[in-house]
């Protein structure tokens, strides 16, 4: 196999204006010729070896940024909006990676407005909205900009993670009682229905003790940090530029969620225990007394420049398929409408409660990768008060199996023992997957009334 040529001009343009460097001083420090470096930076030429071994050397650089990125997950978002059957002409896979190495702002423009359509469409197929009603025009939803913003910054929020590592140190919860106690908070675990309820007129937040003990201690964490990190949340909003208040005010829970998550599980401190315990879940929970969901999360976090851990991807479905809650540092990217591929594992979870399964997978563009996947409950905590159910997949590349306790006896080395998946039908290039709910968009069919196979129509090469 052919080692993949890197184009990555609009990351070394961002290198050097981080520098603060004229093109004649990089290319100089990067020891090629002016004309070279413009070229590399205009996607005209690959990134040599001799610019990649200068950045690690000269410029201490993660040289993985470069073929990484925004750049993967704005190609597979545009393919899959461009699954959609509006479009009759579609770009080549080839034209899809220069939009989004050298124009990224256009494609995120262009992912946005295609958004926008489809929100309007739904809208009218179901009758929700009346014709008319937004006289501003469709805007994309405020869940929806603030999904999109923790996916095109790789779930990791490096101001916000360093500043919940230094509060932590080593005992987060009880810098947590200390930082509420100097503020005259008392803590009350009472018999409640909300997991967390602050009044600041009483200096009282109640914590249910309906909850889990984990998840006590990430609410208590949370409250805190919109307590004592506040200027620092409103300063990455003023970054973000939402379109909204009501999303800015969505992400301001999801900053604090982030903020919990990263004192319980202070940066350092956990990803040298990941490393140690070669990410096992049930001791990494164990070590810093919280869920097993919330060190899935926390592994996918782990992408501090010069620290990074496993690239590793996350999901969360519920019982009909629907992707609640997704992330990935890895090249895998899901889709942005409708379910997971039902050939995952993820899926199995739910009949297997409490167990890990295990998957080796591989992806239509030869990407292998293993997978685990595990129900996750949460009781109501009460006689009458429906549990709520989900399971979650984590995964990464095959390639940092001897990292995971979890493939030690897994044939990572046989094609065969690789199970074919997708991300979503619309866009899977697959021609005979027996589950395959809705043909791919970007083929032909075959229709022939006098012959059935595991589908009614056959899929043109």
């Amino acid at each position: 196999m052919g080692i993949r040529k890197i184009y990555a001009g609009a990351k070394l343009r961002e290198i050097r204006t981080r520098l603060g460097l004229t093109q004649k001083a990089f290319a100089a420090k990067l020891g090629v010729s002016l004309p070279y470096l413009n070229q590399m930076e205009n996607n005209a030429r690959p990134v040599s070896t001799t610019v990649v071994l200068a950045l690690a050397s000269e410029f201490g650089q993660d040289v993985t940024e470069l073929s990484s990125g925004d750049s993967e997950r704005l190609v597979s978002d545009m393919r899959e909006a461009l699954a959609d059957d509006v479009f009759t002409d579609r770009p080549a896979l080839a034209d899809l990676r220069l939009a989004a190495s050298n124009a990224p702002a256009l494609a995120r423009a262009f992912l946005q407005l295609h958004r926008a359509y489809r929100q309007t469409h739904e809208r009218l197929a179901s009758l929700d909205e009346a014709l008319g009603r937004d006289s501003g025009g469709p805007v994309l939803s405020a869940w929806d900009q603030v999904r999109d913003f923790f996916h095109y910054t790789d779930n990791h929020i490096d101001a916000i993670d360093r500043a919940a590592e230094r509060f932590a140190d080593t005992r987060p919860l009880a810098a947590a009682r200390t930082a509420l106690a100097e503020r005259g908070v008392t803590v009350v675990v009472a018999e409640d229905g909300e997991m967390r309820r602050f009044e600041p007129a009483r200096g009282l937040l109640m914590l249910s003790a309906r909850s889990p003990r984990p998840t006590r201690n990430f609410q208590l964490l949370h409250q805190v940090a919109l307590l004592t990190q506040d200027e620092l949340l409103e300063a990455t909003l003023d970054l973000a530029r939402f379109k909204t208040e009501e999303a800015r005010a969505i992400a301001k829970i999801g900053l604090a969620n982030y903020f919990a998550g990263a004192a319980l599980m202070p940066y350092g401190a956990f990803l040298t225990a990941a490393r140690e315990l070669r990410h096992d879940l049930e001791r990494l929970a164990q070590r810093f007394d919280a869920s097993i969901e919330q060190v899935a999360h926390r592994l996918v976090t782990l992408q501090r420049q010069g620290a990074r851990g496993v690239p590793f991807f996350f999901a969360r479905v519920d019982q009909a398929g629907t992707i609640t809650k997704r992330h990935s540092a890895a090249k895998l990217q899901f889709a942005r409408f409708g379910g997971a591929c039902p050939l995952w594992n993820i899926h199995r979870a739910f009949e297997t409660p409490g167990r890990f399964l295990r998957q080796l997978a591989e992806t239509p563009d030869g990407a292998r990768y293993i997978l685990l996947a595990r129900d996750v409950s949460k009781p109501g905590g009460a006689w009458g008060r429906p549990d709520r159910r989900f399971a979650f997949a984590l995964g990464c590349e095959v390639t940092h199996a001897g990292a995971l306790v979890y493939a030690d006896d897994l044939p990572v080395d046989e094609p065969a023992a690789f199970e074919p998946i997708g991300v979503s039908c619309r866009i899977c290039e697959r021609r005979d997957c027996h589950q395959r709910a809705v043909p791919p968009l970007e083929r032909r069919l075959e229709v022939d009334a006098h012959r059935r196979g595991a589908l009614p129509y056959r899929i043109d090469a």
